[in-house]
């Protein structure tokens, strides 16, 4: 089959999505993949383990899409009705199927501590006219249906399961059978505006985006994301078209740019000092260790990461950091002076080449006329240079806190 624009429905099925008691990440990461190998995720839905409402869900995906993805509802027990639903739906009967249950045989096998009971020998019954795909890696099969030119795939929820059988079975055989267009996407990060004003900054350059790039808006506190989504059947002529366009709007943002791809900004900054070869340590009150939990999270930190110093209170700033008690008296702890003198005691104290250093008023209380909730004040020291600046956040606790570490993050950038 050849079709230019292959759109996918994600349906994922459990009370437990609906209920909140957990995060429904499957459906990101098939989207995230399918994505890579251009298909269009046109739609994804979450529906309760209920026949009536998988049924419902399955007519309307077949309206908006070609290919409609099932997780979930194919375990042992009485709540997974995925599999008779379909059977229903497809007009068939549970079968037994012996391949099925030589698999789970051979990963029982291989895990001492599991016994076959009857629940797991169940999942050898499988819908009788459906392409069967064994499960790498649990016991419940994969089914694959087709019906006027639509593939219906069912998999497990479990997410290891998923993902594997995503990878390897699903994903090749659906671009076995479907021709796609080229899908790519290209970011953008951009810093100092707000969503309305970057808008209208780059209007003009919007308004001429050849047809079939679009462009999206991704705030996220201070910064951002421009992506830009282009669809072509030439990835090379996509490539080329993307990049001018990205010139283009380079001319127009200049240094307010800090980033032409899609990563972190903790990770954006630890790129840079791992490629310096620079050491950095941090000496944080009001943000309470987040910007050492932002750079501690990344896989391979202690390359550039020295270590923190929490110094909430005044006697860890003067004890530890070197802080006067004078100035602390005389200007408070949330001060240019005091924000200085942390990141240069943190720096001596543990002999890192930069640090970063931030000392504020999170909220909800605190505050004062001359310093209301949100001041917070930041510094970044090098061994040649020192810069500070003030801020003004909101009211919200964790999201000063958020918006703290991010500028101090945009700060730590200036210096290195």
């Amino acid at each position: 089959m050849t079709n230019q624009n292959v759109k996918v429905e994600i349906i994922t099925i459990g009370d437990e999505i609906l209920i909140g008691q957990i995060v429904d990440t499957n459906s990101a990461w098939m989207a995230t993949e399918l994505n890579k190998a251009g298909f269009e995720v046109a739609q994804i839905t979450s529906v309760h383990d209920n026949a009536k409402h998988i049924i419902e869900a399955l007519d309307l995906a077949q309206n908006r899409a070609d290919i409609i993805l099932f997780t979930g509802g194919i375990g042992p027990t009485n709540d997974d009705i995925t599999k008779q639903t379909l059977c229903a739906y497809f007009n068939t009967k549970l079968v037994f199927d012996p391949s099925v249950l030589e698999n789970i045989e051979l990963l029982f096998a291989n895990r001492p501590n599991f016994a076959m009971n009857d629940l797991t020998r169940a999942q050898a019954m499988v819908p009788e006219n459906c392409t069967l795909i064994q499960n790498a890696v649990g016991t419940a099969p994969i089914t694959w249906f087709e019906k006027n030119g639509k593939v219906i795939v069912s998999m497990p929820g479990v997410p290891s399961e998923m993902k594997r059988a995503m990878s390897m079975e699903i994903i090749p055989r659906l671009q076995n059978k479907f021709t796609t267009a080229v899908i790519l996407h290209k970011t953008v990060q951009v810093y100092g505006f707000t969503e309305s004003a970057l808008a209208i900054k780059i209007s003009d350059w919007e308004n001429n985006l050849p047809e079939n790039i679009l462009l999206a808006y991704l705030p996220n506190l201070s910064i951002v994301k421009l992506r830009l989504s282009g669809i072509s059947e030439n990835m090379v002529e996509l490539e080329f078209i993307m990049n001018q366009q990205i010139d283009l709007l380079s001319q127009l943002l200049g240094n307010t740019i800090i980033a032409f791809e899609d990563i972190p900004l903790e990770q954006l900054i630890a790129n840079k000092l791992i490629e310096k070869n620079l050491k950095i340590a941090t000496a944080e009150s009001c943000t309470g260790g987040n910007i050492a939990h932002q750079f501690t999270s990344l896989a391979g930190s202690s390359a550039f990461f020295e270590g923190s110093v929490v110094a909430y209170s005044n006697s860890v700033k003067e004890n530890l950091l070197q802080v006067s008690s004078i100035d602390l008296e005389e200007n408070g702890a949330v001060s240019q002076i005091i924000v200085e003198q942390m990141a240069q005691g943190v720096r001596k104290l543990l002999k890192v080449d930069v640090s970063l250093a931030i000392s504020g008023i999170a909220g909800p209380t605190g505050g004062t006329n001359e310093k209301p909730v949100g001041t917070v004040w930041i510094s970044a020291c090098s061994k040649e240079s020192i810069i500070s600046k003030e801020y003004r956040f909101g009211k919200q606790r964790n999201e000063n806190i958020l918006r703290a570490s991010q500028a101090a993050l945009l700060l730590l950038k200036e210096i290195i």
